[in-house]
């Protein structure tokens, strides 16, 4: 299982591959669409690229929920631990 540490470096560079984010600004208090400018589309990459890599499942209904860096590493701690 993963750290939050962990999930946040892989989280980063996700971020980055598949929106071009420099790694260093990918913070846990940063909204992915107001911070980060991260659009519905790449979202939906990003949240595809995190099943993947910590091979867990984020139901469409719950992807909403993931606006922030924050939010998004702490779902995929608590999905580990289901």
């Amino acid at each position: 299982m993963a750290t939050n540490e962990e999930i946040l470096t892989k989280l980063a560079e996700i971020v980055n591959d598949v929106a071009g984010v420099p790694v260093e600004d990918i913070q846990p208090d940063k909204s992915f669409i107001d911070d980060l400018d991260i659009d519905s589309l790449s979202m939906v990459e990003i949240v595809y690229a995190l099943q993947e890599a910590f091979n867990i499942d984020i139901p469409d209904e719950d992807v909403k929920g993931l606006s922030t860096v924050a939010d998004a590493v702490d779902y995929v701690e608590k999905a580990q631990k289901a």
